[in-house]
């Protein structure tokens, strides 16, 4: 069974599929050894390590897909990736969910922003009319009806700019032109959450972002709310920026870091001892 076949098995189970966020091939693979049935590869968290810039519309179409096919490569589940605003117009976004389906993901995200895009939780964002926002959902449908095996997952960001009635009307509007999940960004209250996941046909999308926009609850809340996809995109980032600023700390005063991972084990998870497996069936000693 190929990754978007798997995700539309795991969409069509019981309950909440809980999605931690990827930012590299690294990350990816760790999400996967802790038992998760799927990642998310955001931009904010690929803009963030690969550029060490923000999330800002500065990353690239090339950028992103290069780093999304290094980690859909590295796993063996689907990842939902960021395809931001489909990287320009109509013909832009088939190409990107041409693109994101090649590289091995199991669903692309467009949004309804305007170029350069701002990330969710952040100051200054600005959308698309509704008409060029529907043109890029239909253009992604399409793309996925012409051959690309992948979801489409279609993001406004309405609420911040128009309110929940025009966020709530588009994301309606996606559902109906064929997008197979959608994701109201940044409600600001569970009555808006609630609102969105009442007023909006088939799978939906919430964002837990710590320090976020958004109320910050838990999977089983979200999932009794109307959720069906849960994501995390930063906290893996959040938790690895905080252990390295300590250990960055503790070797200038003189020390060495505390709570480090053996060697031993990250030769594992990066896959040395298949390494040397297959190494072995094709030594000439």
């Amino acid at each position: 069974m190929g990754q978007t076949d798997k995700l539309r098995a795991l969409l069509a189970e019981e309950g909440a599929l809980v999605l931690p966020g990827c930012f590299d091939a690294l990350t990816a693979r760790l999400i996967e050894r802790a038992g998760y049935s799927g990642a998310f590869m955001g931009g904010f968290a690929v803009s963030a390590s690969r550029l060490g810039a923000p999330d800002t519309g500065l990353i690239s179409y090339s950028e992103m897909l290069d780093q999304g096919r290094n980690i859909c490569a590295a796993v063996d589940f689907p990842v939902i990736g960021d395809g931001d605003t489909g990287y320009g117009n109509a013909v832009n976004v088939q190409r990107t969910v041409k693109g994101y389906a090649d590289a091995g993901f199991a669903c692309v995200m467009i949004e309804d922003q305007v170029s350069p895009k701002k990330c969710g939780h952040t100051q200054g964002k600005q959308i698309v009319s509704r008409d060029e926002a529907f043109s890029r959902i239909q253009a992604a449908v399409d793309a996925r009806e012409a051959g690309a095996n992948i979801l489409i997952m279609a993001r406004t960001d309405a609420n911040a700019t128009d309110g929940m009635d025009e966020a709530i009307l588009r994301a309606r509007t996606f559902a109906d032109i064929g997008a197979d999940i959608t994701f109201l960004e940044a409600p600001n209250t569970i009555e808006e959450m609630t609102a969105y996941c009442d007023g909006v046909p088939g799978p939906k999308m919430a964002n837990m972002v710590e320090g976020g926009e958004t109320p910050f609850l838990p999977p089983e809340q979200l999932a009794e709310i109307g959720y069906k996809v849960i994501i995390y995109p930063i906290s893996l980032m959040l938790a690895g920026l905080q252990v390295m600023e300590d250990a960055l700390a503790s070797i200038k005063g003189g020390s060495h870091p505390d709570n480090l991972a053996g060697f031993g084990h990250l030769r594992d998870v990066v896959g040395f001892p298949e390494y040397y497996d297959v190494e072995k069936q094709y030594t000439t000693d």
